[in-house]
């Protein structure tokens, strides 16, 4: 099948749209492509994931605006159906990657699912296919693993036997199906006219700009705009802790500087979790580590991964101040999710939080109303701590009971990560409050 054949199939809505991995990224992706009409096959390696999609229910929790009732609506109607064996591929005229993208302990990338797709597919893929990359990968990745191995496995070269592209998604858990609509896509393809059928696919779920590139350019952006939010966030975190060191108060400060024209200051807050941010950096500097001497990127990586030990140190100085020791404490963390109301923790603050606290003598009991194993009883965790430390702004926690938090405490000490609360609001319930970036002086003023 040419190009011009598979871009006249894809503008019918004829193609046929495998997914490869149907976690944050690809089970939306799937169920928007056979919304607009599109027979889908996904694969995924976790059968229980697979059993719960073909249930017609959605694996993913958290608050997830029209995901549920999408996923149920496209299986019900037989538009998509899930799958463990890649042999279901074997007719796909397209096919979407959305597998996990790792980095190791020296921040290196870890491509072995990626590498996996990559063979499995290959063995299975349909001459004149076209091969998306939606995953987020290091600058060179689509020509110097992707490409080979689809080859390799395959026995075909790109542009002659299938064709090639990357599209690196841009979605947030809470606001999957939003984003995929309203966020623009980058379609950098291995040819100018694989990146126009890119666009003509993309056309029928994107509502936003869809710029062509190659993949080179696709990946750069990607990891670009991610790093350019870590070191934003690092700076905000930066300036909260030396506010909270002289004794200001950085949510002031930030809303006096973002007045300024041209000047739009991060949240500051108690670390930065999520697949994304706290690996697409090292990304972008791995693509150059030998040749750029890269000093920006890392240093933001140490402030924002060193923001949970800065909470675990305000715990420590308001234990301090009411004469308890961290060692033997027992305090209540709120919320192990990386994001507000979502059930996505990888590379949670709060586990790094509660590994400090632990080490340093604490006992710790986590509440989260999302995250499974954290779902227990609130007020029944908070009963007896010593303090309470608050990690996530899920909404479950904006409308939490001050009073009776003070109440269940032992000790009537609030640690704020992400400013959820204000001195005020605490005080008028009886707490202790200590929040990320007002020093003494701030706190008392509030």
């Amino acid at each position: 099948m040419s190009l011009a054949e598979l871009q006249n199939k894809i503008e019918q809505k004829e193609a046929v749209i495998g997914v490869i991995g149907l976690g944050y990224v690809g089970l939306p992706v799937a169920c928007m492509f056979a919304q607009a009409g599109f027979r889908v096959i996904g694969v995924d390696i976790q059968a229980a994931r697979v059993a719960t999609i073909n249930a017609g229910r959605s694996p993913i929790e958290g608050v997830e605006p029209g995901l549920a009732e999408l996923v149920a609506a496209v299986v019900g109607d037989g538009r998509f159906q899930a799958a463990t064996d890649y042999t279901h591929l074997t007719h796909a005229d397209v096919v979407l990657i959305d597998v996990e993208t790792l980095v190791d302990g020296d921040n290196r990338p870890q491509y072995a699912a990626l590498k996996s797709a990559c063979r499995r597919l290959g063995r299975v893929l349909a001459a004149g296919a076209l091969v998306i990359v939606e995953s987020t990968i290091a600058p060179g990745t689509i020509d110097g693993v992707v490409r080979p191995l689809l080859e390799q496995t395959s026995g075909r070269r790109v542009n002659e036997g299938f064709y090639l592209g990357a599209c690196p998604e841009r979605v947030m858990p809470g606001k999957l199906l939003h984003n995929l609509r309203a966020m623009s896509r980058v379609c950098g393809g291995s040819t100018p006219e694989t990146a126009a059928a890119m666009t003509a696919l993309y056309r029928h779920v994107v509502q936003a700009d869809l710029d062509t590139a190659d993949p080179l350019t696709a990946e750069l952006v990607k990891t670009a705009e991610n790093a350019y939010r870590d070191v934003q966030i690092a700076f905000a975190n930066e300036v909260a802790l030396i506010c909270q060191a002289v004794g200001g108060d950085v949510w002031r400060v930030r809303e006096l500087v973002n007045k300024s024209p041209y000047r739009q200051m991060h949240r500051p807050g108690a670390g930065v979790g999520g697949h994304c941010i706290p690996k697409d950096p090292w990304l972008l500097a791995h693509s150059a580590a030998d040749k750029v001497p890269l000093r920006l990127i890392p240093a933001a990586r140490a402030v924002n991964d060193g923001m949970p030990g800065r909470v675990a140190d305000l715990t420590a100085q308001a234990l301090a101040a009411a004469r308890r020791p961290l060692t033997g404490a027992r305090l209540l963390v709120l919320g192990y999710a990386y994001l507000a109301d979502s059930d996505d923790a990888r590379n949670s603050p709060s586990a790094a939080l509660v590994r400090q606290l632990q080490q340093a003598g604490a006992a710790v009991a986590v509440h989260d109303p999302w995250v499974p194993g954290f779902q227990a009883d609130l007020w029944a965790l908070a009963a007896g701590c010593d303090a309470a430390v608050l990690m996530v702004a899920h909404q479950a926690y904006r409308d939490l009971d001050l009073a009776r938090l003070r109440a269940a405490l032992r000790m009537p000490i609030l640690i704020d990560g992400r400013h959820l609360f204000d001195a005020a609001q605490a005080g008028e319930a009886g707490l202790d409050y200590h929040c990320i970036g007002q020093g003494t002086v701030a706190r008392r003023a509030g």
